[in-house]
Protein backbone atom coordinates (compact mmCIF):
# COMPACT_ATOMS: atom_id res chain seq x y z
CA UNK A 1 0.00 0.00 0.00
CA UNK A 2 1.63 3.48 -0.66
CA UNK A 3 1.54 6.74 1.15
CA UNK A 4 -1.59 8.13 -0.81
CA UNK A 5 -3.81 4.94 -0.53
CA UNK A 6 -3.22 4.91 3.31
CA UNK A 7 -3.77 8.07 3.79
CA UNK A 8 -7.21 7.62 2.02
CA UNK A 9 -7.48 4.55 4.34
CA UNK A 10 -7.26 6.38 7.17
CA UNK A 11 -9.67 9.40 5.83
CA UNK A 12 -11.81 6.90 5.28
CA UNK A 13 -11.84 5.39 8.59
CA UNK A 14 -12.49 8.65 10.29
CA UNK A 15 -15.43 9.23 8.13
CA UNK A 16 -17.14 6.40 8.84
CA UNK A 17 -16.88 7.15 12.18
CA UNK A 18 -18.25 10.45 12.09
CA UNK A 19 -21.32 9.14 10.03
CA UNK A 20 -21.93 6.38 12.66
CA UNK A 21 -21.69 8.90 15.66
CA UNK A 22 -24.14 11.20 14.03
CA UNK A 23 -26.54 8.39 12.19
CA UNK A 24 -26.98 6.15 15.25
CA UNK A 25 -27.18 8.09 18.51
CA UNK A 26 -28.20 4.73 20.51
CA UNK A 27 -24.50 2.95 19.64
CA UNK A 28 -21.64 3.21 21.97
CA UNK A 29 -19.45 5.74 20.18
CA UNK A 30 -17.58 4.48 19.08
CA UNK A 31 -18.26 0.89 17.73
CA UNK A 32 -15.79 -1.99 18.48
CA UNK A 33 -15.87 -1.91 14.23
CA UNK A 34 -14.69 1.39 14.08
CA UNK A 35 -12.00 0.72 16.78
CA UNK A 36 -10.87 -2.51 14.56
CA UNK A 37 -10.53 -0.62 11.06
CA UNK A 38 -8.76 2.00 13.63
CA UNK A 39 -6.40 -1.03 14.06
CA UNK A 40 -6.15 -1.71 10.62
CA UNK A 41 -5.25 1.94 9.72
CA UNK A 42 -2.69 2.22 12.03
CA UNK A 43 -1.30 -1.61 11.01
CA UNK A 44 -1.23 -0.48 7.39
CA UNK A 45 0.36 2.88 8.34
CA UNK A 46 3.28 1.03 10.38
CA UNK A 47 3.97 -1.42 6.99
CA UNK A 48 4.07 1.95 4.89
CA UNK A 49 6.22 3.65 7.49
CA UNK A 50 8.69 0.47 7.60
CA UNK A 51 9.25 -0.14 4.19
CA UNK A 52 10.10 3.70 4.22
CA UNK A 53 12.93 3.41 7.36
CA UNK A 54 14.08 0.24 5.12
CA UNK A 55 14.54 2.48 1.94
CA UNK A 56 16.01 4.93 3.67
CA UNK A 57 18.83 3.13 5.71
CA UNK A 58 19.70 1.59 2.17
CA UNK A 59 20.13 5.70 0.68
CA UNK A 60 22.33 6.44 4.07
CA UNK A 61 24.42 3.39 3.56
CA UNK A 62 24.74 3.73 -0.29
CA UNK A 63 25.38 7.59 0.63
CA UNK A 64 28.30 6.55 3.30
CA UNK A 65 29.77 4.65 0.33
CA UNK A 66 29.72 7.60 -1.93
CA UNK A 67 31.16 10.10 0.77
CA UNK A 68 34.09 7.15 1.73
CA UNK A 69 34.75 7.60 -2.17
CA UNK A 70 34.34 10.99 -2.46
CA UNK A 71 36.78 10.98 0.44
CA UNK A 72 39.33 8.84 -1.44
CA UNK A 73 38.83 10.59 -4.78
CA UNK A 74 38.98 14.04 -2.76
CA UNK A 75 42.49 12.70 -1.70
CA UNK A 76 44.02 11.70 -4.76
CA UNK A 77 43.07 15.45 -6.19
CA UNK A 78 45.12 16.70 -3.21
CA UNK A 79 47.67 14.91 -3.87
CA UNK A 80 48.02 15.06 -7.59
CA UNK A 81 48.16 18.82 -7.06
CA UNK A 82 51.10 18.18 -4.80
CA UNK A 83 52.72 16.40 -7.00
CA UNK A 84 52.05 19.04 -10.11
CA UNK A 85 53.72 22.03 -7.31
CA UNK A 86 56.84 20.10 -7.42
CA UNK A 87 57.03 19.24 -11.11
CA UNK A 88 56.04 23.21 -11.57
CA UNK A 89 59.14 24.05 -9.01
CA UNK A 90 61.28 21.51 -10.90
CA UNK A 91 60.53 22.88 -14.13
CA UNK A 92 61.50 26.51 -12.30
CA UNK A 93 64.82 24.91 -10.91
CA UNK A 94 65.46 23.75 -15.13
CA UNK A 95 64.55 27.12 -16.55
CA UNK A 96 67.28 28.34 -14.03
CA UNK A 97 69.62 25.83 -14.89
CA UNK A 98 69.36 26.55 -18.52
CA UNK A 99 69.56 29.94 -18.00
CA UNK A 100 72.88 29.60 -16.11
CA UNK A 101 74.05 27.15 -19.07
CA UNK A 102 73.18 30.13 -21.77
CA UNK A 103 74.92 32.48 -18.86
CA UNK A 104 78.50 30.22 -19.50
CA UNK A 105 77.69 29.68 -23.26
CA UNK A 106 78.39 33.53 -23.00
CA UNK A 107 81.01 33.39 -20.96
CA UNK A 108 82.81 31.00 -22.90
CA UNK A 109 81.98 33.05 -25.85
CA UNK A 110 83.72 35.90 -24.69
CA UNK A 111 86.69 33.87 -23.45
CA UNK A 112 87.26 32.31 -26.81
CA UNK A 113 86.88 36.33 -27.80
CA UNK A 114 89.77 37.03 -25.78
CA UNK A 115 91.90 34.15 -27.12
CA UNK A 116 91.64 35.50 -30.43
CA UNK A 117 92.98 38.84 -29.73
CA UNK A 118 95.82 37.06 -27.79
CA UNK A 119 96.65 35.38 -30.74
CA UNK A 120 96.21 38.40 -33.13
CA UNK A 121 98.58 39.61 -30.54
CA UNK A 122 101.34 36.59 -30.49
CA UNK A 123 101.08 36.42 -34.27
CA UNK A 124 98.63 32.91 -34.51
CA UNK A 125 96.64 32.50 -37.21
CA UNK A 126 92.69 34.42 -36.78
CA UNK A 127 91.24 31.70 -39.37
CA UNK A 128 89.74 29.44 -37.02
CA UNK A 129 89.01 31.85 -34.13
CA UNK A 130 86.80 33.93 -36.51
CA UNK A 131 85.35 30.88 -37.68
CA UNK A 132 84.56 30.13 -33.82
CA UNK A 133 83.45 34.23 -33.67
CA UNK A 134 80.99 34.00 -36.47
CA UNK A 135 78.69 30.78 -34.89
CA UNK A 136 75.12 31.43 -34.87
CA UNK A 137 73.96 29.69 -31.54
CA UNK A 138 75.67 27.36 -28.77
CA UNK A 139 74.90 23.87 -30.73
CA UNK A 140 76.90 26.02 -33.78
CA UNK A 141 79.22 26.99 -31.98
CA UNK A 142 79.83 23.57 -29.97
CA UNK A 143 80.18 22.05 -33.57
CA UNK A 144 82.92 24.35 -34.28
CA UNK A 145 84.53 24.58 -31.16
CA UNK A 146 84.90 20.58 -31.50
CA UNK A 147 86.88 21.26 -34.72
CA UNK A 148 89.84 23.04 -32.98
CA UNK A 149 92.78 21.19 -32.38
CA UNK A 150 94.92 24.33 -31.54
CA UNK A 151 93.45 25.80 -28.73
CA UNK A 152 95.09 24.69 -26.09
CA UNK A 153 94.30 23.36 -22.53
CA UNK A 154 92.45 26.74 -21.38
CA UNK A 155 89.97 26.51 -24.60
CA UNK A 156 89.61 22.76 -23.59
CA UNK A 157 88.59 23.48 -20.61
CA UNK A 158 86.20 26.17 -21.20
CA UNK A 159 84.76 23.97 -24.21
CA UNK A 160 84.26 21.00 -21.58
CA UNK A 161 82.41 23.29 -19.10
CA UNK A 162 80.15 24.72 -21.56
CA UNK A 163 79.45 21.12 -23.15
CA UNK A 164 78.41 20.35 -19.76
CA UNK A 165 76.24 23.05 -18.58
CA UNK A 166 74.58 22.91 -22.03
CA UNK A 167 73.83 19.04 -21.63
CA UNK A 168 72.49 19.28 -17.88
CA UNK A 169 70.51 22.25 -18.41
CA UNK A 170 68.45 20.82 -21.72
CA UNK A 171 68.67 17.08 -19.26
CA UNK A 172 66.55 19.30 -16.75
CA UNK A 173 64.44 21.33 -18.83
CA UNK A 174 63.21 18.10 -20.76
CA UNK A 175 62.46 16.25 -17.91
CA UNK A 176 60.57 19.05 -16.00
CA UNK A 177 59.03 19.55 -19.55
CA UNK A 178 57.38 15.70 -19.07
CA UNK A 179 56.72 15.99 -15.59
CA UNK A 180 54.58 19.11 -15.45
CA UNK A 181 52.79 17.85 -19.04
CA UNK A 182 52.14 14.05 -17.31
CA UNK A 183 51.16 15.79 -13.76
CA UNK A 184 48.48 18.28 -15.69
CA UNK A 185 46.77 15.30 -17.19
CA UNK A 186 46.94 13.28 -14.04
CA UNK A 187 45.57 16.37 -12.03
CA UNK A 188 42.86 16.80 -14.90
CA UNK A 189 41.85 13.27 -14.82
CA UNK A 190 41.54 13.17 -10.78
CA UNK A 191 40.05 16.36 -10.80
CA UNK A 192 36.98 14.84 -13.04
CA UNK A 193 37.37 11.92 -10.37
CA UNK A 194 37.03 13.98 -7.73
CA UNK A 195 33.70 15.98 -9.33
CA UNK A 196 31.87 12.70 -10.24
CA UNK A 197 32.16 11.66 -6.88
CA UNK A 198 31.23 15.15 -5.18
CA UNK A 199 28.57 15.06 -7.66
CA UNK A 200 27.45 11.56 -6.83
CA UNK A 201 27.22 12.36 -2.93
CA UNK A 202 24.99 15.40 -3.30
CA UNK A 203 22.43 13.87 -5.20
CA UNK A 204 22.54 10.59 -2.47
CA UNK A 205 22.25 13.30 -0.09
CA UNK A 206 19.77 15.32 -1.74
CA UNK A 207 17.52 11.49 -2.08
CA UNK A 208 18.73 10.53 1.67
CA UNK A 209 16.78 14.30 2.63
CA UNK A 210 13.91 13.58 0.48
CA UNK A 211 13.60 10.26 1.70
CA UNK A 212 14.02 11.69 5.57
CA UNK A 213 11.32 13.89 5.16
CA UNK A 214 8.94 11.35 3.87
CA UNK A 215 9.63 9.10 6.82
CA UNK A 216 9.14 11.49 9.41
CA UNK A 217 6.00 12.40 7.55
CA UNK A 218 4.77 8.55 8.11
CA UNK A 219 6.24 8.73 11.71
CA UNK A 220 3.50 11.42 12.44
CA UNK A 221 0.97 9.98 10.40
CA UNK A 222 1.97 6.52 12.26
CA UNK A 223 1.77 8.24 15.65
CA UNK A 224 -1.78 10.60 14.77
CA UNK A 225 -3.05 6.81 13.63
CA UNK A 226 -1.86 5.15 16.44
CA UNK A 227 -3.43 7.88 18.97
CA UNK A 228 -7.05 7.86 16.96
CA UNK A 229 -7.21 4.16 18.02
CA UNK A 230 -5.89 4.61 22.04
CA UNK A 231 -8.65 7.66 21.59
CA UNK A 232 -11.57 5.16 19.80
CA UNK A 233 -10.93 2.47 22.30
CA UNK A 234 -10.18 4.50 25.41
CA UNK A 235 -13.61 6.57 24.80
CA UNK A 236 -15.22 2.97 24.34
CA UNK A 237 -14.09 1.83 27.41
CA UNK A 238 -16.11 5.39 29.34
CA UNK A 239 -18.93 4.85 27.20
CA UNK A 240 -19.36 1.23 28.57
CA UNK A 241 -18.58 2.41 32.18
CA UNK A 242 -20.90 5.42 31.70
CA UNK A 243 -23.95 3.45 30.53
CA UNK A 244 -23.12 0.78 32.68
CA UNK A 245 -23.30 3.34 35.98
CA UNK A 246 -26.17 4.77 34.29
CA UNK A 247 -28.27 1.19 34.10
CA UNK A 248 -28.06 0.59 37.39
CA UNK A 249 -28.92 4.22 38.31
CA UNK A 250 -31.80 3.47 36.45
CA UNK A 251 -32.85 0.55 38.34
CA UNK A 252 -32.07 1.90 41.69
CA UNK A 253 -34.35 4.27 43.84
CA UNK A 254 -32.95 6.89 44.96
CA UNK A 255 -34.82 8.40 48.36
CA UNK A 256 -33.05 11.89 48.88
CA UNK A 257 -32.10 14.26 46.76
CA UNK A 258 -28.42 15.26 48.31
CA UNK A 259 -26.41 12.75 49.83
CA UNK A 260 -24.75 13.47 53.09
CA UNK A 261 -20.99 12.81 53.28
CA UNK A 262 -17.88 14.06 54.98
CA UNK A 263 -15.24 16.45 54.16
CA UNK A 264 -14.08 17.28 50.78
CA UNK A 265 -11.93 14.85 48.77
CA UNK A 266 -10.86 16.36 45.67
CA UNK A 267 -7.76 18.58 44.68
CA UNK A 268 -6.58 21.56 47.19
CA UNK A 269 -6.75 23.81 43.99
CA UNK A 270 -8.30 25.09 41.05
CA UNK A 271 -6.71 26.10 37.70
CA UNK A 272 -9.49 28.05 35.85
CA UNK A 273 -10.44 31.70 36.39
CA UNK A 274 -14.37 32.93 36.51
CA UNK A 275 -14.01 34.13 32.94
CA UNK A 276 -13.04 30.36 32.16
CA UNK A 277 -15.75 29.54 33.51
CA UNK A 278 -18.49 31.66 32.38
CA UNK A 279 -17.09 30.41 28.90
CA UNK A 280 -17.44 26.64 29.66
CA UNK A 281 -21.35 27.44 30.81
CA UNK A 282 -21.38 29.44 27.51
CA UNK A 283 -20.10 26.77 25.73
CA UNK A 284 -22.59 24.04 26.93
CA UNK A 285 -25.60 26.37 26.83
CA UNK A 286 -24.82 26.77 22.98
CA UNK A 287 -24.39 22.59 22.49
CA UNK A 288 -27.86 21.94 24.12
CA UNK A 289 -29.92 24.95 22.44
CA UNK A 290 -28.02 23.42 18.86
CA UNK A 291 -30.16 20.61 19.94
CA UNK A 292 -26.97 18.29 19.73
CA UNK A 293 -27.48 14.47 19.99
CA UNK A 294 -26.94 12.43 23.14
CA UNK A 295 -23.98 9.40 22.43
CA UNK A 296 -22.26 7.35 24.64
CA UNK A 297 -18.99 8.34 25.16
CA UNK A 298 -18.87 11.40 22.75
CA UNK A 299 -17.61 14.78 23.24
CA UNK A 300 -18.28 16.35 20.23
CA UNK A 301 -18.68 18.71 18.58
CA UNK A 302 -21.56 16.88 16.80
CA UNK A 303 -22.64 14.77 19.97
CA UNK A 304 -21.95 14.11 23.72
CA UNK A 305 -22.41 12.53 26.50
CA UNK A 306 -22.64 14.14 30.16
CA UNK A 307 -18.93 13.76 31.21
CA UNK A 308 -18.18 14.54 27.50
CA UNK A 309 -19.82 17.95 27.04
CA UNK A 310 -17.91 18.62 30.61
CA UNK A 311 -14.58 17.87 28.54
CA UNK A 312 -15.34 19.77 26.24
CA UNK A 313 -16.60 22.79 27.49
CA UNK A 314 -13.53 23.13 29.69
CA UNK A 315 -11.49 22.63 26.52
CA UNK A 316 -12.95 25.32 24.70
CA UNK A 317 -12.16 27.38 28.02
CA UNK A 318 -8.86 27.08 27.40
CA UNK A 319 -7.63 23.99 29.59
CA UNK A 320 -5.80 21.23 27.63
CA UNK A 321 -3.47 17.98 28.51
CA UNK A 322 -1.76 17.96 30.86
CA UNK A 323 -4.10 20.12 33.21
CA UNK A 324 -7.45 18.57 31.30
CA UNK A 325 -7.98 15.70 30.39
CA UNK A 326 -11.14 13.03 29.74
CA UNK A 327 -12.15 11.34 32.44
CA UNK A 328 -15.46 9.84 33.72
CA UNK A 329 -17.90 11.66 35.98
CA UNK A 330 -16.89 9.76 39.07
CA UNK A 331 -12.82 10.69 38.19
CA UNK A 332 -13.99 14.15 37.43
CA UNK A 333 -15.61 14.73 41.06
CA UNK A 334 -12.18 14.09 42.13
CA UNK A 335 -10.00 16.47 39.46
CA UNK A 336 -11.63 19.08 40.57
CA UNK A 337 -11.48 21.19 43.77
CA UNK A 338 -14.84 19.99 45.86
CA UNK A 339 -17.25 22.83 46.97
CA UNK A 340 -20.02 22.69 49.16
CA UNK A 341 -23.28 23.10 47.25
CA UNK A 342 -24.16 26.20 49.12
CA UNK A 343 -21.02 27.89 47.70
CA UNK A 344 -21.51 26.79 43.83
CA UNK A 345 -20.85 29.24 41.05
CA UNK A 346 -21.99 29.57 37.49
CA UNK A 347 -19.69 26.81 35.82
CA UNK A 348 -18.89 24.47 39.17
CA UNK A 349 -19.73 21.12 38.20
CA UNK A 350 -22.81 18.86 39.44
CA UNK A 351 -22.41 15.31 40.08
CA UNK A 352 -25.29 12.27 41.10
CA UNK A 353 -24.65 8.91 42.74
CA UNK A 354 -27.11 6.11 43.45
CA UNK A 355 -25.88 5.29 46.43
CA UNK A 356 -24.22 8.01 47.95
CA UNK A 357 -20.32 6.74 47.04
CA UNK A 358 -18.34 8.44 44.28
CA UNK A 359 -17.94 4.88 42.49
CA UNK A 360 -21.64 5.23 41.81
CA UNK A 361 -21.55 8.38 40.45
CA UNK A 362 -23.71 7.89 37.04
CA UNK A 363 -24.10 11.41 36.00
CA UNK A 364 -22.12 14.85 35.98
CA UNK A 365 -23.76 18.58 34.83
CA UNK A 366 -22.33 21.88 34.76
CA UNK A 367 -24.21 24.34 36.90
CA UNK A 368 -25.91 27.71 34.89
CA UNK A 369 -26.98 29.69 38.29
CA UNK A 370 -30.07 30.05 39.84
CA UNK A 371 -30.26 26.58 40.78
CA UNK A 372 -30.06 25.27 37.00
CA UNK A 373 -27.81 23.41 35.08
CA UNK A 374 -26.90 22.82 31.21
CA UNK A 375 -26.46 18.93 30.72
CA UNK A 376 -26.29 15.97 28.84
CA UNK A 377 -28.87 14.02 30.14
CA UNK A 378 -29.31 10.58 28.24
CA UNK A 379 -30.10 8.98 24.84
CA UNK A 380 -33.89 9.38 25.48
CA UNK A 381 -33.78 12.90 26.81
CA UNK A 382 -30.57 14.70 25.28
CA UNK A 383 -29.04 17.99 26.19
CA UNK A 384 -31.30 19.87 28.46
CA UNK A 385 -31.37 22.82 30.45
CA UNK A 386 -33.09 21.83 33.62
CA UNK A 387 -33.14 22.16 37.24
CA UNK A 388 -30.77 20.98 39.28
CA UNK A 389 -33.24 18.75 41.54
CA UNK A 390 -34.05 16.51 38.49
CA UNK A 391 -31.66 14.22 39.32
CA UNK A 392 -31.68 12.31 42.77
CA UNK A 393 -29.29 11.30 44.43
CA UNK A 394 -26.70 15.09 43.80
CA UNK A 395 -23.10 14.89 45.46
CA UNK A 396 -22.51 16.98 48.42
CA UNK A 397 -19.77 18.47 47.04
CA UNK A 398 -19.77 20.45 43.51
CA UNK A 399 -16.31 20.55 41.76
CA UNK A 400 -15.04 23.71 40.94
CA UNK A 401 -12.67 23.33 37.65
Amino acid sequence: MNIRKGAFFLLSICILFSSVESANAKNHAPTQAEIDAAKKAEIAKKAIADAASKKLALAVKDLRQLSQLANVANQKYLTALAALKVANTNKIIADKAYSDAVAAVITTHNDIGRLAISAYKTGGSLSDLETLLDAKGPQDLIDRLSTLENLGARNSTVLDRFKAAEKIAQKMKNLAEVAKIRQEKATAVVAESKKSADEARKAQQIEVSRLTAIQNKLAKELASAKNVRISLEQRRQLALLEENRAQIADNTKVKTKVWKAGGPTGKSSIRTTVDQRLKAVEFAKRQVLAKKPYVWGAEGPNSFDCSGLVYAAYKYAGLGWPNWDRLNAALYYTYTKQIPISDMQPGDLIFYSYNGSIAAIHHMSIYAGNGMMWEARSTRSGLRFSSINSVDGMMPFVGRV
